[in-house]
């Protein structure tokens, strides 16, 4: 196994872009597939589709700094609207078309005004907002995992994680990655990160006496 404290160092040196790239990659390889039935199923974020997901990874992807601020001034800094006008522009006629789309923006260094691990970590989290409900297991890198969760243990920009998990002691278990100090939730790194982003489902796959106090703060994703 790569030993994480290498991996964050190089990170750091070479930038977080092609751990962004090889989940994207990861993600088109797992809907190459899927029928049409499973596109349409249900994903982790409340009211979107598994299709509607992916073109929002998509429209992420796409959105400069000018973009984006375009886009949230038009819809009166109403956020939600704004993530729901950048979907449609980027779903599609058929599912076809939606993979297509997100394919091509794979190698993509675009973003709107977040720093790239926070590309990183939407990247992922999204990417298991869609796998799960159609069965699909990713082996992420633990060592990427243990990035993401740095990350999300200190920033509430765009989703809060760092006040979900405050008073909380979280501990990895097949990784490095602990924070905080309190009641404990331990368990794997992904579902640390699924769950410190309000995905209640992962914290199924926890332990800890602090389990039932972060499911409590898991509302809609």
């Amino acid at each position: 196994m790569t030993d994480p404290a290498v991996t964050t160092a190089r990170s750091r040196r070479t930038g977080d872009w092609p751990l962004v790239h090889a989940e994207r990659a990861a993600l088109a390889a797992d809907l190459a597939d899927i029928t049409d039935e499973q596109w349409e199923r249900p994903s982790l974020c409340t009211g979107l589709t598994v299709r509607e997901v992916l073109a929002h990874l998509t429209a992420g992807a796409s959105l400069n700094a000018v973009r984006w601020m375009a886009g949230v001034i038009r819809c009166r800094f109403d956020f939600d609207r704004q993530v729901a006008v950048r979907l449609a522009e980027q779903l599609g006629t058929t599912p076809a078309e939606t993979l297509e789309r997100f394919r091509r923006v794979v190698p993509s260094t675009t973003k709107p005004p977040l720093p790239v691990v926070a590309m990183l970590g939407e990247t992922i989290v999204h990417g298991e907002d869609i796998r799960r409900p159609l069965g699909v297991r990713r082996a992420h890198p633990v060592e990427v995992l243990t990035r993401v969760a740095e990350y999300y243990r200190g920033s509430d920009l765009v989703v809060v994680a760092k006040g979900r998990v405050d008073g909380l002691e979280l501990v990895a278990d097949d990784g490095p990655f602990t924070t905080g100090s309190g009641p404990l939730v331990s368990g794997p790194t992904l579902a640390l990160v699924m769950a410190m982003t309000g995905r209640a489902a992962h914290c199924d796959e926890l332990e800890g006496e602090g389990v039932e106090i972060l499911r409590g703060r898991c509302g809609t994703a």
